[in-house]
């Protein structure tokens, strides 16, 4: 679990990440008496529990790797998974682009691994409300053992395993965000819930299923400012004698389309 007093030291249970010369990252959840083992040598649990965020350890044969809590973004890409989570690129531009404040209210639909809950969770704050739907219960199972493991006890996420076509109930909701592979067919069924300026945000991986969403969006006439886009992430390599742009890039994940709610005619 991550670390939630103002402590910088590691504590005995919780995950942190080492990192050696070269970038390259490994998980470990500290235990007492345990030990990392890898090709660099042997990290005894020990000599990290007390340590201080960011301090250098060495192994049995002498090399040398920094030791860091995991970020949110370290822990997508690391956490426990049944279907391919969020990247972090496109988690941190869907919280933009849905303009997710203290306090909001979220109904969430394609729970997933939970990667992108957890992010809305952290978003809305303690006075906020992430409602989450899935129709798979091992989906929204796991998607609590990591809300759990990353944040603790978190009272500001409700699960749901049912079909969000099926959703009713809810008022003044003020953002959707959906992760579906036929968001526009729930339209109907959840623009009721949207407050008039709200935002409707949808994650889909091809342009064809962004072209019937964006269709559905504006025959239903609930909905104004239509956009979609996409985020390509490239590092870049930077030293003394060379600075480029890395062989590899995160590229293309998926597209992301937002609208806002207009009152009924």
């Amino acid at each position: 679990m991550t670390n939630t007093t103002d402590s910088y030291e590691l504590l005995d249970g919780e995950k942190v990440l080492l990192f050696d010369r070269k970038g390259r990252r490994y998980l470990q959840q500290l235990k007492s008496g345990a030990f990392f083992h890898t090709h660099l040598g042997k990290i005894s649990h020990d000599d990290l529990i007390g340590k201080t965020e960011g301090s250098e350890i060495l192994s049995d044969k002498g090399n040398q790797l920094l030791v860091f809590r995991p970020t949110l973004s370290d822990f997508t890409l690391d956490m426990p998974r049944i279907a391919t989570v969020s990247y972090p690129k496109d988690m941190g531009s869907i919280l933009l682009a849905a303009d997710v404040f203290p306090g909001a209210r979220i109904v969430e639909a394609g729970t997933g691994s939970g990667a992108l809950t957890i992010l809305l969770s952290r978003a809305v704050g303690e006075k906020g409300k992430v409602i989450s739907y899935d129709i798979r219960q091992d989906m929204i199972d796991l998607a609590k053992k990591n809300l759990l493991e990353f944040c603790g006890d978190s009272a500001n996420v409700e699960f749901h395993c049912a079909d969000i076509s099926d959703f009713s109930g809810l008022k003044t909701i003020d953002r959707i965000v959906l992760d579906l592979p036929e968001p526009w067919e729930v339209i109907d069924s959840i623009s009721e819930c949207l407050i008039p300026g709200g935002i409707f945000l949808a994650f889909l991986p091809t342009v064809l299923q962004v072209r019937d969403l964006c269709e559905g969006l504006s025959a239903s006439k609930k909905f104004a400012l239509i956009e979609t886009f996409e985020i390509m992430m490239r590092t870049w390599h930077v030293s003394k004698r060379s600075v480029r742009p890395d062989h590899r890039m995160v590229a293309h994940t998926g597209f992301i389309t937002t609208a806002r709610r207009i009152p009924n005619e």
